[in-house]
């Protein structure tokens, strides 16, 4: 007969999509196992085959309302590597400009609205004020009320760009549809410093209400919050971090170089798998092989996103970034495999982002008309494979087509898959730290849950389905598999 106990957290909170973890407890009310399942079928490489494929920068920007930006241009870069053309400068210049922007409020939006409450209120506050409402009355009423009116700013900008905000249409095979307009030049340049400072003084407060925490350091350090992988991560000519245009580099746990290759090439260094509990797949370095959800050097697990990126990177394109990189890394070591630290680094890649537009304002070639080469037809069967850093982590899009230009074969390789793996070692590792005795309440719940929201998860690019409505509840089972206990978030009632 089983001895194991089952909680159930359904659905997670605070993320991109929808999730749940399962939690296998022994008869003593220890942790035996824990999953993060991802419950929704993803079939968006399915109905993508037949469809012409100068279709899918606006097709594949629909996969997701709040990363649209990410499959957009890794869609364009496919489609560019496809037909062989390169943009002209204007062009790629707007289309960095437009990413830049992305980063930016994109990382803003995870740290102020969802792992913001956890650092900025404490991880046991009360959850009616761990929320977005609650991080601007602690942080004061001047920059509470800059975390909205900025990233409207920036999105703004966004939209002046490419047409709209959310699901952009202006980025073509070739370069852009319009340049950018002469007020819309002025606008950015008008607007780029303040993003630049909001950048540091979101890293100030940081600073002052998360860095002074003794008790927010101790839990960074435990070991229930670290997992020692690989890191993947784009780099440019000079291994400065970018999130477009570079090729990717891998190092080991310990900082060491062991994989170098160019977007066409992903498919010799990376490999995917299914388990039968989760419709999301998971990625890994194909010269170690899959070692199942284990850390360590022969692991052949890695890690994407912020704090891997700073990492793979040898220094940021910025200086204020840099320096606050090397910030980062003196307090915590290189490379530093503490997972709540991807805070931190998604705040650093924000301040670079905003270095990075008022750069690229002030370049006299973003005014330029020119702004797309037209490709020629194909001339056969072809594929072309694009990349960008989402802010999750790194974006993989390889399309294969026909002489006739419709696809015959689509692969979407999204930075929750690549991290889907690191993510179950995290949750097991977090569960392990704190469940004991079979005892759980909302405060335990939300440290479990902080395990994975650092990673800032988006289910909803791997899995394409509509979920409906979803109960906040959380089950506790005997090893009979009878139910004990109910909980529902900020409610705990006996079962009947």
């Amino acid at each position: 007969m089983s001895t194991t106990r089952r909680i159930t957290i359904d659905p997670i909170t605070r993320l991109e999509g929808h999730g749940k973890v399962e939690i296998l407890l022994d008869e003593a009310g220890e942790v035996e196992q824990a999953y993060l399942q991802v419950p929704e079928l993803r079939g968006f490489e399915r109905f993508c085959v037949g469809r012409a494929a100068e279709e899918m920068p606006q097709l594949t920007a629909h996969v997701c309302g709040v990363c649209p930006a990410s499959h957009h241009l890794a869609s364009v870069r496919a489609l560019d590597a496809m037909y062989g053309v390169a943009p002209p400068d204007a062009a790629r210049l707007l289309q960095h400009v437009y990413y830049n922007l992305f980063i930016f409020e994109d990382h803003l939006l995870h740290y102020w609205y969802m792992g913001g409450p956890d650092l900025v209120m404490g991880p046991d506050a009360p959850a009616p004020v761990r929320n977005v409402l609650g991080v601007m009355a602690a942080v004061g009423a001047s920059l509470g009320r800059r975390i909205l009116t900025v990233r409207k700013e920036a999105r703004d900008l966004m939209a002046l760009v490419s047409g709209r905000t959310v699901h952009p249409v202006f980025a073509l095979p070739g370069g852009c549809s319009r340049a950018l307009p002469p007020e819309g030049l002025a606008a950015l340049r008008e607007a780029a410093p303040r993003l630049v400072r909001f950048a540091q003084d979101t890293l100030e407060s940081f600073h002052a209400t998360v860095g002074g925490n003794g008790g927010w350091w101790r839990t960074v350090e435990d070991e229930a919050y670290r997992v020692r992988a690989h890191a993947m991560g784009m780099v440019d000519a000079e291994d400065r971090l970018t999130f477009l245009d570079g090729n990717v580099r891998v190092i080991d746990p310990a900082g060491r170089e062991v994989e170098r290759f160019a977007p066409a090439d992903y498919l010799d260094h990376l490999a995917e798998r299914v388990e039968p509990w989760s419709y999301a797949k998971f990625t890994f370095l194909k010269r170690r092989g899959w070692t199942g959800f284990t850390e360590g050097d022969e692991s052949g697990l890695y890690r994407v996103g912020p704090l891997a990126r700073l990492a793979v990177a040898r220094a940021m394109a910025t200086p204020l970034a840099e320096q606050e990189r090397c910030r980062l890394f003196d307090r915590l070591g290189f490379p530093a495999h503490q997972t709540l630290a991807f805070h931190w680094a998604r705040l650093v890649e924000a301040l670079q982002a905003a270095e990075a537009v008022q750069a690229l304002a002030d370049d006299p070639r973003l005014a330029g008309r020119e702004i797309r080469q037209v490709p020629a037809p194909l001339g056969g069967e072809v594929e072309g494979v694009g990349l960008a850093e989402a802010p999750r982590g790194l974006l993989i899009h390889h399309y294969r087509a026909d002489a006739r230009g419709l696809l015959t074969a689509v692969n979407l390789v999204v930075a929750s898959q690549h991290n889907a793996a690191p993510i179950q070692v995290s949750v097991r590792k977090a569960a392990r730290g704190l469940i004991h005795g079979g005892r759980v309440d909302d405060g335990i719940l939300n440290r479990l849950e902080m395990a994975f929201r650092a990673y800032d998860p988006c289910n909803a690019c791997a899995s394409h389905s509509a979920p409906g409505e979803l109960p906040l509840l959380v089950t506790v089972r005997d090893h009979r598999g009878e139910v004990v206990r109910v909980l529902r978030r900020r409610v705990a009632e006996d079962a009947v």
